[in-house]
């Protein structure tokens, strides 16, 4: 993911955003980037953090939050905000999970996706606002999804758990 100048921003960010698009630029790419890797990859400070358990990846989505704070501050509309949102917590769930979650880190990226959804929203607001529309709905309906299903797979876990540790009657 590669960041660009826009080449027209809606006047209703205005000029002040160009310098705070800068800023947030290059945020994204330490968190996400700026380390290169034997064979090309690149990985950021933030896949660093993230192998310090629990604290490292608290600390990544804390990082990761101040691009959506300055997003709301330039008005973003809130189907935009709510999908950078929902990109951040991807990135922190999984991260969360011992190794997998290191690695999915260091591929997911949420800072860069979410600079360059903050960089369409600022060129093309009206298409940014549908297309989060769309993906903020299909993740709740996801994320609704995997909620029933470890719910059914909780009460099988303790229905299981239960027999065994009762016996045969």
């Amino acid at each position: 993911m590669e960041h660009r100048r826009p080449d027209r921003i809606d006047p209703k960010y205005g000029a002040k955003s160009q310098a705070t698009l800068e800023q947030l630029k290059s945020l994204a790419w330490l968190l996400d980037n700026s380390i290169r890797l034997p064979g090309g990859f690149r990985i950021g400070v933030e896949a660093l953090l993230g192998l310090i358990p629990v604290v490292g990846d608290t600390l990544g989505v804390l990082l990761s939050s101040y691009i959506v704070t300055q997003a709301a501050k330039l008005g973003v509309p809130r189907r935009v905000l709510l999908r950078m949102i929902l990109n951040i917590a991807i990135e922190g769930v999984v991260g969360l999970v011992p190794g997998l979650g290191d690695i999915f880190d260091a591929a997911w990226k949420a800072n860069q996706r979410n600079v360059n959804l903050l960089l369409r929203q600022v060129e093309q607001p009206g298409e940014t606002r549908r297309a989060s529309g769309w993906f903020v709905g299909l993740a709740m309906l996801l994320l609704i999804v995997l909620t029933v299903l470890l719910l059914i797979g909780s009460v099988l876990f303790i229905n299981w758990a239960w027999d065994a540790s009762v016996g045969p009657v």
